[in-house]
């Protein structure tokens, strides 16, 4: 008798938890619009002074944006943790699209990503000539031509002009003292011409801003891109007249790409719960990068591992004891999370076979199993209707959410990365969120496609598009 009351109070105690993070969770769409007015006000404030926003809205210098009709031969290098790609691209002009992509992946020594700039940019130029030299019978670059590469550089740097920008800081295990404060393209095309490489960097890029190039190459209504992977972030594209704290003369397009990185945004609107605070303050950025806490990739499956842990703590969740390997931060990554959330079976064996092989947490019944879906449901779905209403704020701020002369304009949004690839009903409540904060009408005309490997065939692209011989 004793026993039942038990479970019976402690599944009592197990609800309470998880319908009071439900209700703190809950994104009703007024809500949603608030945020996106604030993400709004907020790039408006970006773009007027430098430091004034939460958002860097970080100018590209990129001006011009592939068109489709780009021909002849590319390079990209996509440097952005222990591995680096190398790729050449083969562009055909107008109608002819894009005829061959060859890459090669390459680990960089570990004695290279500490020791001096002169010794890692010597490494990448001789990879990057030995790639060359594997350009086929009909694939060089047209005669009397340099070869030209993108180089995404997935690290902070302050860009000072499409193809210059110092390095503020190394991230991802990179410690070269000598390098901060240098010009990483000098640095590179300085290593290049010392290993007798015929190739100048034409643009230095993101892997947003390569993914918004992949989208446009292929359609002229491409307005932004968005990756939602690991990380998150947005870039989209702003008219030049808009944009108060640029200084130079306006480019002939008109048109400036802006990296928003809106992973730092955040509003008093965003539903944030002890488990997210929990989180910010055991970080490495404490305060810093709130909206991607939320919504990334890096931070899902460990809100739902915090969650767990308060219901194991405050209710025998998982029997008596807590599971040890719970208590580990960041044991469950959002790919084990996606898999118990598609898990369609009746008696949900995938969530069953997860947790016994991640949490070592053996013989769970039916009814735990299903509070785990119903809470990977609450964290993606909230991150699902944010990353939404983030998109909207973009669209509210371009003027693209209400009618032009009478009609709305068509906006295509380019996306990229795992979250959105791979983790589907994500996508999905992204997607009808969108919708309907849209309404109906506006709706018709704002489109997602998916745009691959921005930071490899984008940058290519941008190469292309920023040539020293247009």
């Amino acid at each position: 008798m004793e026993k039942k009351a038990a479970a019976i109070g402690a599944a009592a105690r197990v609800s309470g938890i998880v319908r009071e993070f439900q209700k703190k969770c809950d994104s009703p769409i007024g809500k949603l619009h608030n945020v996106a007015d604030s993400m709004a006000v907020e790039m408006r404030v970006g773009l007027a002074s430098e430091g004034g926003s939460m958002l860097k809205m970080l100018i590209s210098y990129v001006d011009n944006l592939p068109t489709g009709e780009e021909e002849g031969l590319f390079y990209a290098l996509d440097l952005g943790g222990t591995n680096f790609r190398v790729l050449r691209v083969h562009l055909g002009g107008k109608g002819k699209g894009l005829i061959k992509t060859e890459f090669d992946e390459v680990s960089i020594p570990p004695h290279c990503m500490t020791s001096s700039s002169h010794e890692l940019f010597d490494f990448i130029a001789a990879e990057l000539a030995r790639f060359v030299a594997t350009e086929g019978e009909n694939s060089h670059p047209f005669p009397g031509r340099q070869r030209e590469l993108g180089f995404t550089f997935s690290f902070p740097v302050r860009q000072t002009s499409i193809s210059s920008g110092t390095l503020i800081k190394w991230t991802k295990g990179f410690s070269i003292e000598d390098a901060v404060g240098e010009d990483v393209v000098g640095e590179l095309n300085k290593a290049m011409e010392r290993v007798g490489l015929h190739m100048r960097v034409t643009a230095l890029v993101n892997d947003t801003i390569g993914t918004l190039a992949g989208g446009r190459y292929y359609n002229p209504d491409v307005v932004a891109a968005v990756i939602l992977g690991t990380g998150m972030n947005a870039a989209y594209v702003e008219r030049a007249n808009a944009i108060p704290k640029w200084q130079g003369p306006l480019p002939r397009s008109g048109d400036m790409v802006i990296n928003m990185e809106w992973g730092n945004f955040r509003s008093s609107d965003l539903p944030l719960t002890e488990y997210d605070n929990d989180l910010d303050v055991a970080s490495l950025n404490p305060g810093e990068q709130i909206f991607e806490k939320m919504i990334s990739g890096m931070y899902l499956g460990e809100i739902l591992r915090r969650v767990l842990l308060k219901i194991a703590e405050e209710a025998e969740f998982f029997g008596d004891s807590v599971p040890e390997k719970l208590k580990i931060p960041f044991i469950l990554r959002t790919p084990h999370m996606s898999a118990m959330h598609h898990d369609t079976s009746s008696d949900l064996k995938d969530v069953a076979s997860k947790l016994r092989d991640i949490l070592e947490i053996n013989n769970t019944s039916l009814t735990t199993r299903k509070v785990v879906v119903e809470l990977c449901d609450t964290i993606a779905t909230r991150g699902a209707r944010l990353s939404a209403a983030g998109i909207y704020g973009i669209l509210k701020k371009l003027g693209r959410d209400t009618r032009k002369d009478g009609e709305y304009q068509k906006s295509v949004i380019a996306l990229d990365g795992g979250l959105f690839k791979h983790y589907e009903k994500f996508r999905q409540s992204m997607e009808s969120t969108l919708k309907e904060l849209l309404g109906e009408e506006a709706s018709d005309s704002v489109v997602i496609t998916h745009s691959n490997d921005g930071s490899g065939i984008g940058a290519a692209l941008l190469a292309a598009s920023h040539s020293q011989y247009l």
